[in-house]
């Protein structure tokens, strides 16, 4: 199977797909299957590919930010709605969380249950896009003032003024759900935010990595940034002898790419995910689902959880963001938009953090919101779980019917 998707006409300082020459218009994308990439790394399920949606019209929508990047979205629309749905990734993932082929994926689950307009939004946290992997300065004030009010923007251009309903996830929610408590992001119907959303909290020895990793990373270790991906490394570099010593600590499977990313996430052996959720092939495949990411989110989330448990700006003095309240909670009484928090039981990342949200909302505005839990999940998986389609997304459809009007 081969398909097309039609990339729209960039605009300044934006970007076009990853490897796609600056000219192009269409981005052809390959078949499901298994392949040698030039690097020599064998892949099963290609590399940033769209094959996940095979039976709706694709295309991309370049965008840029007020601080100068560019950004992108990508449109699956299988029929005209009046009910949008945005999806938006947590850092180092990307779209491809979403539209996974090898199980009945979120966008598919969503098109088969009368909401066929769904997009879904790379930020400056995608790993379809080269931000993470330097050692910048960015925050989540950054990401809830800039990226999500353009996405938005842009979405409206196309769409008008139908209704849109978000789903976010980990720090995407954050940063999500600071912009719209913060006041820069409105018009959202409804909002389900997995994981953690204003009020982070992680188990113990994450609270010894935030605090010790950026200044472990950046000045002892020398890396501009971690990745999963270092295992795959051509040659014997320092990134790969990195990942064989985080390797020799984790037993409970054979994927350098997993032991990597319970380093970068939570706590747990695997922390992310359980195993017994994913089809072998997501497993074996973590390596492209995850990208690398520099250090300075660590340090905000530290910032908050240092806080008790708040989501509070990075530097209140910087007057980029005197729009935005010093702490995001401070608003909530004006905030319209109901939300649905939801977490996985064996959340190894945020543990109870929407379980704490969602008490202390209740506290300010009574039944204005919601939770679920899911039992027998954790973090990841919630999305990339290979029995979604019957343990999760049906509460996402219903939650959404419940705010079509």
């Amino acid at each position: 199977m081969s398909m097309q998707v039609q990339t729209t006409g960039p605009e300044p300082g934006a970007q076009l797909a990853i490897g796609a020459p600056a000219a192009a218009r269409t981005t052809a994308v390959q078949s499901v299957g298994g392949g040698r990439s030039d690097g020599g790394v064998e892949r099963e399920i290609p590399l940033f590919t769209y094959e996940g949606v095979p039976d709706a019209e694709i295309t991309e929508h370049p965008f840029t930010t007020d601080d100068k990047l560019g950004l992108r979205l990508a449109r699956f629309k299988r029929a005209p709605s009046d009910d949008v749905v945005l999806l938006i990734h947590g850092l180092t993932t990307s779209t491809d969380m979403f539209i996974m082929p090898e199980h009945t994926n979120v966008v598919r689950y969503l098109h088969d249950h009368d909401f066929t307009d769904v997009w879904s939004v790379d930020f400056r946290m995608s790993n379809r896009l080269p931000y993470n992997l330097t050692p910048h300065r960015y925050s989540f004030d950054d990401i809830a003032l800039f990226d999500f009010p353009a996405a938005l923007a842009k979405m409206r251009e196309h769409i008008g003024d139908r209704r849109i309903h978000v789903i976010c996830h980990c720090l995407g929610s954050v940063s999500f759900m600071m912009g719209l408590f913060g006041g820069s992001i409105q018009g959202v119907t409804s909002v389900i935010a997995n994981s953690v959303g204003l009020t982070p909290r992680v188990p113990g020895w994450s609270k010894v990595k935030l605090r010790l990793a950026p200044f472990l990373v950046e000045s002892v270790l020398s890396f501009p940034h971690l990745s999963p991906q270092w295992s795959n490394d051509p040659v014997l570099s320092r990134g790969k002898i990195f990942s064989k010593v985080v390797s020799a600590f984790h037993r409970e499977c054979d994927v350098p790419a997993c032991h990597m990313l319970s380093l970068m996430w939570g706590t747990g052996w695997p922390a992310l995910y359980s195993h017994e959720n994913l089809h072998d092939v997501t497993h074996r495949r973590g390596g492209d689902l995850y990208g690398g990411t520099s250090m300075n989110y660590y340090r905000h989330v530290y910032k908050m959880v240092q806080n008790d448990s708040r989501a509070v700006k990075y530097n209140p003095r910087d007057p980029r963001f005197s729009s935005l309240p010093d702490d995001y909670l401070s608003r909530a009484p004006e905030i319209q938009t109901p939300v649905l928090f939801v977490t996985g039981a064996n959340n190894r990342v945020f543990t109870d953090s929407n379980i704490l949200c969602h008490q202390r909302l209740e506290k300010i505005v009574p039944g204005r919101h919601r939770l679920h839990v899911f039992p027998n999940y954790g973090h990841q998986d919630v999305f990339m779980g290979k029995d979604c389609d019957k343990d999760i997304f049906p509460t996402f459809v219903e939650y959404f019917r419940r705010h079509r009007r």
